[in-house]
C-alpha cells in the first residue's frame, strides 16, 4: 500500500456561506455551474495545485455532501481530505478549518469556494511567495475602473486607482503567524490578510487571475457557466474539430512626440523626456502588446476595446490597458504565454531600465514573461529623426 507523504501545505476551503444573494435554492457551494457544483469546480483547482492537506468548511448539516464532492475531485489524494462544520461568520469558519490542520502543516492557504474557477497557478504563486520569505501573500488584480468617493448621491472625490488592487484568494500565510493572529483577533475582518496585518505582519501581493472572480450574484453564476461551456475556444471553421493549440499574434503601434505631461513608455514614467501624444498616455510599447494579445486570441484590435469612442481610457497608463486585456483573454478562455516587444526610437535610452520595464510589464500580465529590446534604426525614418516611437510586439496565448 502506498502511503501519501504528509504535506507541509494546508488549504482551508471556505464553503459555509448561505448564498442568499445568489438565490440558487441551496447553500452557495452546492449550487451547480454545469453538471458539477461550485464546490466541485473550486476543488478541481485545489487538487491541481501542489499536494496539500485540504480542509473543507461546510454548512452545518451538509458535511456529508461536502465530503462526497471532495472525494470525487480528489482522485489519488482522497486521504488528504477532511470536512468540518462552519461557524456563524466567515472568520469563525476559517478558525474551524485551522483547528483541523495537521501539526506538520507549515504554510496555510485560505480559499473561498465561491472563487470556483481559480487556476492552480495562483496557488503556486502564493506558496512561492511564502517560500521566498513572505509572512503572508495574496493574489490581486489591478483596478481598471475609474473609482470615485461618494457620499449619499454626491461624488466628492476621485480615487487614485494606481494605489488600488482587487484582492482574491487563496490568501497564504505562515502557519504560526496565522494561528497567533486568529487567537488574538477581537473583531471580524473582511479577509485573512486584514487580520494578519492588524497583528503587525506585512503581506505581499502576487499576480491574481481574471478567472478567480467571486460568484456572489446570479449574474456571476451566469458568467461562470458561460466560461465553463466556452473554456475551449473554437478553432477556425476548417480546424473546428482539431486540437486547440497555442496561438500567436502580432501588434504594432506608433506615437509622435508632443503630448502633455511626462513620457510614459513600457509601463514606466520617464522624467525629463518629451511625452508622446495620444488618446491615452501614448505608450506605444503597451499598446503594441495589447494589439498582439488581442490578435492572438481573435478578439479584434486595440481600437475595438480602447479607441477614442471609449473616453474612460483617456490618459490611462499601461496597467489599465494590459490589465483589461488580460481580463478579456481570460473571459475568452485564454491566458498569456509570453510576449516579446521591440522599441524603435532615438530616445529614451532603454538599456538602463530594460529589466525594470520587463518586470513591470510581466507583473501587469499576470506574471507572463516579457522581453523588451530596443534599436535606434541608425537614424533612418521618423524614429531615427527623433519624431516619435514605434513598437512591434509578438505574443503567445495558450488555453487557460
Amino acid at each position: 500500500m502506498t502511503i501519501t507523504p504528509v504535506p507541509r501545505i494546508g488549504v482551508v476551503v471556505v464553503a459555509a456561506g448561505s448564498g442568499t444573494r445568489l438565490g440558487g435554492g441551496a447553500p452557495k457551494a452546492f449550487v451547480g455551474i454545469d453538471g458539477s457544483s461550485i464546490l466541485r469546480h473550486a476543488l478541481t483547482g485545489v487538487f491541481a495545485a501542489p499536494p496539500a492537506q485540504v480542509v473543507i468548511v461546510a454548512p452545518a448539516g451538509r458535511e456529508g455532501d461536502a465530503l462526497s464532492e471532495a472525494l470525487a475531485a480528489a482522485g489519488e489524494r482522497r486521504d488528504l481530505v477532511s470536512v468540518v462544520a462552519g461557524g456563524e461568520t466567515r472568520q469563525a469558519s476559517v478558525a474551524a478549518g485551522l483547528a483541523a490542520l495537521w501539526a506538520d502543516v507549515e504554510v496555510v492557504l485560505v480559499h473561498d469556494a465561491a472563487r470556483a474557477l481559480t487556476p492552480a497557478e495562483v496557488f503556486e504563486r502564493v506558496v512561492a511567495a511564502i517560500d521566498a520569505g513572505a509572512t503572508g501573500a495574496i493574489p490581486v488584480l489591478p483596478v481598471i475602473d475609474t473609482v470615485k468617493r461618494v457620499v449619499g448621491d454626491e461624488i466628492v472625490a476621485a480615487v487614485d486607482r494606481a494605489e488600488l488592487a482587487a484582492a482574491q484568494t487563496p490568501q497564504g500565510f505562515r502557519r504560526d503567524v496565522l494561528d497567533v493572529a486568529y487567537a488574538a483577533a477581537r473583531r471580524d475582518f473582511t479577509d485573512d490578510a486584514a487580520l494578519v496585518a492588524e497583528a503587525g505582519h506585512a503581506v505581499v501581493a502576487v499576480p491574481g487571475h481574471p478567472l478567480s472572480f467571486k460568484i456572489t450574484t446570479a449574474a456571476d453564476l451566469d458568467r461562470a457557466r458561460h466560461l465553463i461551456t466556452a473554456a475551449v475556444p473554437r478553432a477556425p471553421a476548417h480546424l473546428e474539430h482539431g486540437p486547440v493549440v497555442p496561438r500567436v499574434g502580432v501588434g504594432t503601434d506608433v506615437h509622435a512626440f508632443g503630448g502633455d505631461g511626462t513620457l510614459w513608455l513600457a509601463g514606466l514614467e520617464w522624467p525629463g523626456e518629451t511625452p508622446l501624444s495620444g488618446h491615452s498616455d501614448g505608450d506605444a510599447v503597451a499598446h503594441a502588446i495589447v494589439d498582439a494579445l488581442l490578435s492572438a486570441a481573435g478578439l479584434g484590435d486595440i481600437g475595438t476595446h480602447f479607441g477614442t469612442d471609449h473616453p474612460e481610457y483617456a490618459g490611462a497608463h499601461a496597467d489599465v490597458f494590459l490589465g483589461r486585456t488580460v481580463a478579456l483573454l481570460g473571459e475568452a478562455g485564454w491566458r498569456v504565454g509570453n510576449v516579446s516587444v521591440q522599441v524603435q526610437a532615438q530616445r529614451p535610452r532603454f538599456s538602463a531600465r530594460r529589466a525594470e520595464a520587463e518586470r513591470v510589464l510581466s507583473a501587469t500580465l499576470g506574471g507572463a514573461p516579457v522581453t523588451v529590446s530596443a534599436t535606434t534604426t541608425d537614424g533612418l525614418g521618423f524614429a531615427g529623426r527623433a519624431e516619435g516611437v514605434s513598437a512591434f510586439a509578438v505574443a503567445l496565448v495558450v488555453p487557460a
